[in-house]
């Protein structure tokens, strides 16, 4: 759940919502504000400021606004003109609906990219390329999304397994071991099923990693490493996954693209010593021909 929704839903004392509603309404004035001065600001003490953090699973101020500001500035960048559920409306022609998605994909590639840090990605490769088997917890259009990663991982000698036998998932996450590693993929990152297995892997110390949304969820916080997916969607109320879709696509692409460079040449090599013995298909066009 984002900060910004905890603030709306969570129940705080009359002197928290003070701050509470000076928070949702002036977000851009706080960046420069010690708890003192906001505290000023909204006629109360700097303790209530603290149990509002803590309330929120924040140490105190400074990791709280830290996030806030960066959640604040998420939300207003790349989409502030498009709808991520209705992207396009009945009237729309064919070829304003073509525009319209591809500048909702466009939007939603550069909104992930914003979020990625290269420390965290330095630390998600290691943890790959050291692992001997990588296994994919995921359900439904996620799992069908992640089968291209793990074909053009398997095809470079990076084993990559899926869970995709219904009920099964936590039998398969008890073959794993601290040798190995997990990525799971959740939008929401409250599947039950999908933490039920986590709690097997953590135990077992399995490095994991969740692809899930941005925000405060129990996923994301369980999990070895993080990588986020564009939060603009609702859970049903929309047209289709367009943009979550695509943002683990991207991620997906990048991991692989990662492990890939960490042995260029040799997976270079290898690509195209497998696609000489194996790919026979019939060309047309020269810009397809191999040389």
């Amino acid at each position: 759940m984002l900060i910004k929704e905890q603030l709306q839903t969570i129940h705080f004392s009359s002197a928290e919502k003070v701050t509470v509603e000076f928070l949702l309404n002036y977000p851009e004035k706080i960046a420069d504000l010690t708890i003192q001065a906001l505290a000023k600001q909204t006629f109360t003490q700097p303790s209530t400021i603290v149990r509002l953090a803590k309330k929120l699973n924040f140490h105190g101020w400074k990791d709280f606004k830290k996030a806030y500001l960066e959640e604040w500035a998420y939300l207003r960048r790349h989409f502030t003109k498009t709808d991520a559920n209705l992207p396009f409306n009945k009237t729309d022609s064919i070829m304003t609906i073509t525009k319209k998605m591809a500048s909702l994909e466009q939007s939603a590639i550069s909104d992930i990219y914003s979020l990625l840090e290269h420390q965290n990605l330095a630390a998600i490769k290691k943890m790959l390329l050291e692992s001997a088997t990588i296994r994919i917890f995921s359900q439904n259009a996620n799992l069908l999304i992640s089968k291209d990663f793990a074909l053009k991982m398997n095809r470079i000698g990076k084993q990559v397994l899926h869970s995709d036998i219904k009920g099964e998932e936590r039998y398969e996450a008890y073959t794993l071991t601290p040798k190995d590693c997990a990525i799971f993929i959740s939008y929401t990152g409250e599947n039950k099923s999908l933490l039920a297995v986590n709690t097997i892997l953590k135990k077992n110390k399995v490095p994991t990693l969740a692809i899930t949304s941005i925000g405060d969820n129990t996923l994301s916080r369980a999990c070895t490493c993080f990588l986020p997916i564009t939060t603009r969607e609702k859970l049903y109320s929309k047209i289709g996954n367009f943009t979550s879709n695509i943002s683990i696509i991207y991620l997906l692409d990048v991991l692989y693209a990662i492990v890939f460079s960490a042995n260029y040449d040799s997976n270079l090599s290898r690509l195209r010593e497998k696609g000489r013995a194996v790919d026979k298909r019939t060309i047309n066009t020269d810009i397809m021909k191999e040389n």
